[in-house]
């Protein structure tokens, strides 16, 4: 044991440093922390979760971003004319198609740093996202980590595919982020 005044070496059972007279304070256990128990969340649960998360951003982004883009085609328009519309490179699509990225970035990025570190669809789902050594992720990290994937998109999928495969379940924006996957026991 050292004083936390000079650091000086104390004996043990003493109650005053011997060097500098300071009182000591009685000694606190610290509690010991024990980690929760956890399996790596494979490529289906995932799956399931994005599905989830799918759906609710679908949801929300309906109002803001959908209804809009249906009354500037048509409101009977066929899914053809939307695809065409929405593919068709005008700078109207093209920000539509920014705006959805927005909302999906900051949807992910916030939730996985969040004290909850997990999308709505992992939460539900009982899956959490952190760091290599099971610590919460930054909001920097969280972003790479998102914008990874679209690294996976490019590839035809298969850094998507890749957590069911590797021995931490990781995903190829995974492991370019430092991050797993983990499921709750």
């Amino acid at each position: 044991m050292y004083c936390g005044k000079c650091g000086a070496e104390i004996a043990g059972g003493a109650d005053r440093c011997g060097a500098c007279g300071e009182p000591l304070a009685p000694s606190v256990e610290r509690p010991r922390v024990t980690a929760r128990p956890f399996a790596y969340a494979g490529f289906w649960l995932r799956f399931a979760a994005f599905l989830v998360d799918l759906f609710v951003v679908g949801l929300a982004a309906r109002p803001v971003i959908y209804e809009p883009l249906l009354t500037n085609v048509g409101p009977n328009a066929t899914s053809k004319e939307l695809f065409a519309f929405s593919t068709g490179g005008t700078r109207q699509a093209l920000a539509i198609a920014m705006l959805v990225q927005l909302i999906y970035w900051l949807y992910y990025a916030s939730l996985e740093s969040s004290a909850w570190q997990a999308s709505l669809g992992k939460k539900l789902l009982g899956l959490y996202v952190t760091d290599l050594e099971g610590k919460r992720i930054s909001f920097a990290r969280a972003s790479g980590r998102h914008f990874g994937k679209m690294l996976s998109q490019l590839i035809l999928l298969i850094g998507f595919v890749m957590a069911g495969f590797t021995a931490r379940k990781q995903a190829l924006h995974d492991m370019m982020a430092g991050c797993l996957v983990l499921k709750k026991l």
